[in-house]
């Protein structure tokens, strides 16, 4: 279980850190732009700086996961490692489920995006915890 826990951490991990390269390294791009429903270049010149800060959060998030899930599969459980890997692991995944949960509520429309960012680190958890 906490093999599967671990694959799915290190997907979320990716999937923030793709996100980070859509908000923060080609928000400008037009294709970029309709995945988050901005119209125009005028309109993005507008939201660019949110967007670059809103991807380096998570870049940060799905740095933080990568190292857990490091410190976790290459250190034997029970070793401070793998403590301190679990914990940021953790802390991690339940801040992207907390964050798609706060997408979710706020605009049922993003249900979609809701999804992508919050079912891995969900699963993550899930399997983690339950392993």
């Amino acid at each position: 279980m906490t093999t599967i826990g671990l694959f799915f951490a290190a997907l979320a991990a990716a999937i923030h850190v793709y996100i980070f390269v859509l908000e923060s390294l080609r928000f400008d791009s037009p294709d970029t732009r309709k995945v988050f429903g901005v119209k125009n270049a005028d309109q993005a010149e507008h939201v660019r700086p949110w967007a670059f800060n809103q991807g380096f959060y998570n870049l940060f998030l799905g740095l933080g996961a990568s190292v857990g899930v490091f410190l976790c599969a290459f250190n034997r459980h029970g070793t401070s490692a793998y403590s301190h890997g679990t914990a940021l692991l953790i802390f991690c995944c339940a801040f992207m489920v907390a964050a798609a949960l706060v997408l979710l509520v706020t605009d049922r429309r993003k249900t979609r995006a809701a999804i992508v960012q919050g079912a891995a680190p969900t699963l993550a958890l899930l399997f983690f915890l339950l392993g």
